[in-house]
């Protein structure tokens, strides 16, 4: 038995329970079917039904809002100690079911193994940081003054919304629920429909680690009802959102009555600006890698090849053959290099743009193919012959697919680079010190890499400009958006104070 049928065999063996059950909501440690009935979850491999999935709507959003207020005094008020002690628990119990985890994202997004297995331990990682992170998290400064000792010190918001994409499921969110649980708030978690299994395991995971009934709430459902429920709810203080940048706009006008604090995670266009003068193989394996891998399913994916004109010819040929060479196959194989797109809306989506490339008249180098009818499976594309006004450089296709573009002078790929709408990612290629310095000081994005692929670490702040989002991730600012300053003045004497109708 190959490596692919041990897993396809392990995979069954996790999936067993799902399949007579169904995924059901978790509201206050206890299992719920969903009050609009159930959705019916699809494999992208093969478009065979994985399971039932508890529909939930605008009541099973209300009672876990409920849950997560009640169990709020309690979990704030708790012993950093004691929190730090069970989200390391939540640590190691991620660590332990590492191999289910990745091989039912892979089932459920599309992803494949060599990129998943990677994504659970870092599930890991987002909690074990945070946790590290508790016990200062509300420290705050000694700001003297002429008449008081002023202190601050910061407090959880209270109960806060979760909703995450399909891309990357747990690694996401984790990296938002983490935080969210370490600053001392409560959590209702809308995860995707296109992908629920993997929010199950970790509401499961948290719990068995130690996690009190009631922090952590996952409802499943759509958009429209649960997901617009819970921005509207008047007990949930916060909404961390990851997905597109229209559905961002909506949720902040959702919001908007109660006031609610927003922290968006959006869309991106990336440029990777690849100068004449950089060390090219090393360009080349991090073009490729950043919109390839993750099935090109990602928000800081460079989407845009920015390339000097000079090396233009010679650097597109490489990348042809080495597009060209991209395994596409069975995610759950470990030789596989890209996997099917998560469903058949976005399949079509992205397949879409292969006539909208060829309309607006750039060539399709690479790519540009369905492969089979069982699953939603395309080859890596590439277009070139590109410019920036054409829809396939402006729209965020979210798919592996990039479009080149060439430029000639320093100001004209800045200029390339910054008109669009978003502003997440850039990544810039070059070995002139002065020239880097220069171009990212101008280039419009909330996170910019030189010589360098996306490297994350977690204590960097993470997050976009434009349309790309509002708020960062990471560290410290986690902390500072899921928590409340709090100032408090003590007068140190008798200062002059006016005295009215005296």
């Amino acid at each position: 038995m190959n490596v692919l049928e041990q897993n396809v065999e392990k995979l069954t063996g996790y999936l067993a329970r799902y399949k007579a059950s169904g995924i059901l909501n978790r509201i206050d440690g206890v299992d719920r079917q969903g009050s609009a009935g159930v959705f019916q979850l699809k494999s992208p491999v093969d478009k065979s039904i994985i399971c039932d999935v508890a529909r939930g709507a605008e009541a099973d959003i209300d009672d876990a809002a409920t849950a997560a207020a009640t169990a709020f005094p309690a979990w704030r008020d708790m012993p950093a100690t004691e929190r730090r002690r069970i989200l390391l628990n939540v640590a190691d119990a991620i660590e332990a079911r590492a191999e289910e985890i990745a091989l039912c994202e892979c089932w459920d997004t599309g992803q494949t193994i060599r990129f998943m297995s990677k994504a659970a331990l870092r599930g890991a990682e987002n909690f074990r940081y945070f946790a590290d992170q508790i016990v200062q998290a509300r420290d705050g400064k000694h700001l003297k003054s002429p008449t008081l000792m002023n202190v601050t010190t910061r407090v959880p918001l209270g109960p806060v919304g979760v909703i995450t994409p399909w891309n990357t499921p747990f690694m996401l969110s984790t990296w938002k629920i983490a935080p969210a649980l370490a600053s001392g708030c409560t959590v209702v978690h809308k995860p995707a429909e296109d992908s629920p299994l993997t929010a199950r395991l970790l509401v499961e995971i948290a719990e068995e680690a130690g996690l009190p009934k009631g922090v952590l709430n996952t409802v499943n459902g759509y958009g429209h009802d649960a997901g617009k429920r819970l921005t509207e709810h008047p007990a949930i203080k916060a909404i961390a959102f990851v997905g597109e940048s229209r559905t961002g706009s909506m949720i902040t006008k959702q919001g908007a009555d109660t006031l609610k604090r927003m922290h968006l995670e959006l869309g991106g266009k990336n440029p990777v600006i690849v100068f004449a003068d950089a060390d090219l193989e090393r360009a080349l394996d991090a073009v490729i890698f950043m919109i390839y891998s993750v099935n090109g399913e990602r928000c800081t994916s460079s989407s845009r090849l920015l390339v000097q004109d000079t090396i233009r010819e010679e650097f597109e040929a490489k990348l042809i053959e080495r597009v060209n060479n991209i395994k596409v196959g069975h995610p759950l194989d470990p030789a596989t290099e890209i996997g099917p797109l998560v469903s058949e809306e976005h399949y079509n989506k992205v397949v879409s743009y292969f006539d909208i490339a060829r309309q607006g008249g750039a060539t399709v180098a690479a790519g540009g193919e369905t492969v089979g009818e069982q699953g939603y499976f395309i080859r890596p594309t590439l277009f070139t012959g590109a410019n920036n006004q054409m829809r396939i450089a402006q729209e965020e296709i979210f798919g592996p697919v990039l479009t080149s573009i060439p430029f000639s002078t320093e100001e004209e790929a800045l200029s390339i680079a910054n008109d669009t709408q978003y502003g997440l990612t850039g990544y810039v290629w070059t070995n002139d010190l002065t020239r880097a310095l220069r171009f990212t000081d101008k280039l419009e994005a909330g996170m910019i890499w030189v010589n360098s692929e996306n490297v994350r670490h977690l204590h960097t702040p993470f997050g976009g400009v434009k349309a790309s989002g509002i708020g960062r991730d990471g560290g410290d600012w986690s902390f500072e958006f899921y928590m409340e300053q709090k100032h408090i003045g003590f007068a140190i004497g008798q200062h002059s104070m006016m005295r009215l109708g005296a």
